[in-house]
């Protein structure tokens, strides 16, 4: 018996990146896959994506202090090392962050670490030196794998494009499109990159006056410490975090995408639409690899500019569609072969290597 265990240990935005690969490894004769979470509210999603009960799901009990939400789970570096010894029972782990690098410097560790990388974005913060630990790095798409070859922090031998498995957890969708048309402002949660700390208020207000348009304001949900905006117009939705703001619903639903960093506008551009990034810091952007998604809309420098914006975005879609999709391919490789299937060969390929494991095609 191949024993696999997958760490769900973040902020529950993170488990959508690696459940389809778990429910399809869990499915394989001879794997026995287990969901080690954190908190209550954490374990209680995955279950919800999985009612046949494939998936074995273990409790890692932790002093949390009232921490035990969707998006505030307990400290990723107490649980681990609260869990060192029952963990280390997996000779496979995969995770989508880089926290539980410190485990190979625990004594007695020699599991293998599977990194799933999470995100198809392009700011700089998305590479740091933990990445380099890993045993083996899967990725969503060939420009990730070539910034992280460019940083030193993998090597073509250990680093794998899989695609991206969370498309396939898409929400139906009803098929109605909606009788005004949906923004969704989407800002990164780092305060120095992010729109929302500086501006959010001016934004929001901005939205109130267009009372054509509805907008759903949802920053990513790692935005902590940030402004307390609130919005008693009809046309504005604002979600600090909820399911729906995680599960590509909002990216989905919305005919125009607002942002700045965040890495959600490659989900958003699963189908092309117009997108319009926010440079009230008046960044010098052209040319910034950080900054490469922002060729893919308007530009704006004031929030008084978003209803403009918004007003010839349908217009103005073409000159931006094209760009759109060869970054999006850039960034998220599609095949025939579902991403969750490549993701599990992937996995299982590295585990028969590693540990001469037998393992069905």
């Amino acid at each position: 018996m191949l024993r696999i265990a997958f760490l769900a240990i973040s902020q529950a935005h993170q488990f959508l990146h690696w459940l389809p690969a778990a429910l399809r490894l869990a499915r394989e004769p001879g794997v026995e896959v287990t969901i080690f979470g954190a908190s209550d509210a954490g374990l209680d999603l995955v279950r919800s994506y999985d009612p046949d009960r494939l998936l074995r799901i273990r409790k890692l009990w932790t002093p949390h202090f009232a921490r035990d939400g969707l998006f505030s789970p307990p400290k990723r570096r107490l649980v681990l090392l609260t869990h060192f010894l029952e963990i280390r029972r997996y000779p496979i782990i995969v995770t989508t962050e880089t926290t539980s690098s410190l485990l190979y410097r625990l004594p007695g560790f020699r599991s293998r670490i599977i990194h799933l990388k999470h995100g198809a974005g392009d700011r700089e913060g998305s590479y740091n030196p933990k990445h380099k630990h890993f045993d083996l790095t899967l990725v969503n798409g060939v420009k990730d794998k070539a910034r992280l070859i460019e940083r030193g922090l993998v090597n073509d031998r250990n680093c794998e494009v899989v695609g991206y498995a969370k498309y396939e957890l898409i929400p139906p969708r009803t098929g109605n499109e909606p009788a005004v048309p949906i923004a969704f402002y989407n800002p990164h949660f780092d305060e120095h990159l992010s729109s929302w700390f500086r501006y959010g208020e001016a934004v929001v207000r901005a939205m109130e006056q267009i009372a054509d348009w509805r907008f759903v304001v949802a920053p990513h949900v790692k935005l902590k410490d940030g402004p307390k905006i609130r919005s008693a117009a009809s046309n504005v939705c604002i979600d600090m975090g909820s399911i729906q703001s995680i599960d590509m619903t909002y990216t989905e639903e919305a005919a125009v995408y607002i942002g700045d960093i965040s890495s959600q506008v490659y989900e958003f551009l699963r189908r092309p639409r117009p997108c319009i990034f926010l440079n009230f810091d008046r960044i010098a952007w052209a040319g910034n690899e950080n900054y490469a998604h922002w060729k893919l809309g308007q530009v704006i420098e004031r929030p008084e500019d978003l209803r403009q914006a918004l007003t010839q975005a349908a217009a103005m879609q073409s000159q931006f569609e094209p760009a759109q999709r060869d970054a999006t391919l850039r960034s998220i490789d599609l095949s025939e072969e579902p991403a969750s299937e490549r993701q599990a060969n992937a996995i299982l390929g590295f585990a028969r290597r590693e540990l001469g494991q037998p393992t069905a095609s």
